[in-house]
């Protein structure tokens, strides 16, 4: 299907179609957790190496402390080891409530510790939680899409990240990252072959300009941090933001 303007017109983007803000919650960094998140955090480096060829770009810019909004764009199911095995410590996250549900992953991922976020809908919860979360001074990653690119490029981004960072003031990080397409590190493995995979870290900033209404300077935002991503990606994968 093609729309109007003659490029082909992408599904929508997905609506959680559950409903559970009971689990929509700032995790506790309790003793346990932080314990877990030591062991996942070299779990991920270990699975990254087994599986993966993972080059790191510009780790200099990653600052030691929060509170910070990390933006990756989104394009396989190894966009977490790669990007966990880049950085010096496991930071916290958003993630579709959907994976709650997941036999034994599910469960892993709970005591890790994510924001559950119910994808397409007004979830205020969600967002107050990460508000919390830098004003504790926290480093969390969030990914604009709102879902794997269809693409492999990116797709036109959502408002949460930007508004986040305007109530917050927390400065943003891009970061991009290549190689992790499901067909290339699957067909990869099948081969017994580790995928190349590139983690490329911009570099800090804040939002910029003024608008009269928030819903416009939240659009403003969302384009600035789009822009920001596409600029450390190669020309195919700049999708929307060529």
């Amino acid at each position: 299907m093609e729309s109007m303007q003659g490029k082909p017109s992408l599904p929508p983007k997905p609506v959680t179609d559950v409903w559970r803000p009971e689990l929509v919650r700032l995790p506790k960094m309790t003793f346990a957790r932080r314990a877990f998140r030591i062991f996942g955090h070299g779990l991920m480096k270990l699975l990254a190496k087994i599986c993966l060829n993972v080059t790191v770009d510009g780790i200099e810019n990653f600052p030691q402390k929060g509170p910070l909004l990390v933006v990756i764009n989104h394009i396989g199911d190894s966009d977490v080891p790669a990007l966990i095995s880049a950085l010096p410590s496991a930071p916290d996250a958003l993630g579709k409530i959907e994976l709650y549900d997941l036999p034994i992953l599910g469960k892993l991922i709970d005591w890790y510790g994510v924001i559950w976020l119910h994808r397409g809908r007004s979830d205020i919860r969600a967002l107050r939680a990460a508000l919390d979360g830098f004003a504790e001074g926290r480093i969390i990653v969030i990914a604009p899409e709102g879902r794997y690119s269809v693409t492999g490029a990116l797709e036109e981004g959502g408002g949460g990240a930007a508004f986040l960072a305007y109530k917050s003031g927390a400065p943003i990080l891009p970061i991009a990252i290549t190689g992790t397409e499901n067909d290339n590190v699957y067909g990869h493995l099948k081969r017994l072959r580790r995928a190349q995979v590139h983690v490329k870290v911009g570099k800090l900033f804040w939002l910029t300009g003024q608008a009269s209404a928030r819903q416009e300077a939240v659009a403003q935002g969302t384009r600035q941090i789009m822009a920001a991503l596409a600029s450390l990606l190669p020309e195919k994968y700049r999708g929307e933001y060529s």
